[in-house]
C-alpha cells in the first residue's frame, strides 16, 4: 500500500517514510502468515548458507522478520532506490549472528538489474506488490524461474477496508483510494493495486510454480491509535488527489474518522494477502 501522508495543512501529523515503516512494523508482524513462512522455511531447510534477495527493502523490516525464522547462515542482498532509507534501518549483522546483509541502491522500476537474482535461494518483499505493474511481476517471476529461487511476498493490499464505527462516506473514500492504487508508482507501468496478488499468482503459475496464498489482514484496535491516524490521513490524501471535486467532503470524513480514534472507539481492518511460490 502506498505510504499515507497527511494533508499539507496538517504537516505536524505527517510521518516521514522511515517513521511510517517503523509505525507499521508491529501490525505487519502480527498479520503475516506463519504457515506460508514455515512452508518456505521447510523448503530451504538444509541449505547452508542461504542466499536471499529482499526487494524494496526500506528500513529492513522484512529481513529482520525472516532472519530469525529461516535458520542457517544467511547472506542477504537488500535493494531499494532510497539509500538514506536503507541506512536508517538495515545494518550488516555481526558474524556471530550468521546473518549478513549487503545493501545496494537499485531502481527496481527500470527492470535492468537481473544480476541481483543470481544465486538466490529466496526472493522476497513486503508491502510492495500492490505498487508494481503486471510487467514488473512477470519479470520478477521469470527471474525467480531462471535462478530456481522460491518467492515470498507478504502484506499485499487487496482492496478490503472496514472501519468501526461505519461512516456514510467510507465507500466514497475507499473507492477513490483504490483508484489511486492503480496509478503508476514508477515500477514499470500502472500498478496492479488491489489485484496484485492475483496477477502475481498467474505470473508464477504460468511458469510452473506451486503458489499458495493466505490472508494477512491488519486488525487495528484502539491500541494502534497512531497507526490508525496515519492510515486515515493517507486514505484522505489519496482519495482527494483522485477526486478533487469531493475534497471538502473527504476532509469532513477525515475529521470524523480521526475523532473516532481520539475517542478510543475506532477499529480498522485492512485486507492483505501473503503469497508464496515454490
Amino acid at each position: 500500500m502506498v505510504r499515507p501522508a497527511a494533508p499539507e495543512s496538517d504537516k505536524s501529523a505527517r510521518a516521514s517514510l522511515a517513521e511510517w515503516l517503523a509505525l507499521r512494523r508491529t501490525a505487519d508482524y502480527a498479520a503475516r502468515s506463519n504457515r506460508l513462512t514455515e512452508w518456505i522455511a521447510d523448503r530451504l531447510r538444509g541449505r547452508d548458507p542461504l542466499h536471499l534477495l529482499d526487494l524494496g527493502t526500506g528500513t529492513g523490516s522484512n529481513v529482520d522478520y525472516l532472519a530469525t525464522r529461516l535458520g542457517s547462515e544467511q547472506y542477504w542482498l537488500a535493494v531499494d532506490k532510497d539509500a538514506a532509507l536503507m541506512s536508517a534501518g538495515t545494518r550488516p549483522a555481526t558474524a556471530e549472528t550468521r546473518v549478513h546483509v549487503e545493501t545496494r541502491v537499485v531502481d527496481l522500476g527500470l527492470l535492468t538489474a537481473p544480476e541481483i537474482f543470481d544465486g538466490r535461494d529466496l526472493v522476497t518483499a513486503s508491502a510492495l506488490l500492490d505498487l508494481v505493474s503486471e510487467r514488473w511481476l512477470r519479470w520478477v517471476a521469470s527471474q525467480c524461474r531462471r535462478v530456481g529461487a522460491c518467492a515470498l511476498f507478504t502484506l499485499t493490499y487487496n482492496g478490503r477496508n472496514e472501519c468501526e464505527p461505519a461512516d456514510a462516506d467510507d465507500a466514497l473514500v475507499f473507492s477513490q483510494f483504490d483508484r489511486h492504487q492503480v496509478t503508476d508508482k514508477g515500477l514499470a507501468g500502472a500498478a496492479a493495486g488491489p489485484f496484485a496478488t492475483e496477477v502475481a499468482r498467474r505470473a508464477f503459475n504460468d511458469l510452473g510454480f506451486d503458489v499458495r496464498v493466505e490472508s494477512s489482514d491488519w486488525q487495528l484496535d484502539t491500541a494502534e491509535a497512531e497507526l490508525q491516524r496515519e492510515l486515515i490521513q493517507g486514505w484522505a490524501v489519496a482519495a482527494a488527489e483522485i477526486d478533487p471535486e469531493q475534497r471538502d467532503r473527504i476532509e469532513a470524513w477525515r475529521l470524523r474518522r480521526l475523532a473516532h480514534v481520539t475517542a478510543g472507539e475506532s477499529r480498522i481492518l485492512v485486507g492483505h494477502y501473503d503469497l508464496a511460490a515454490l
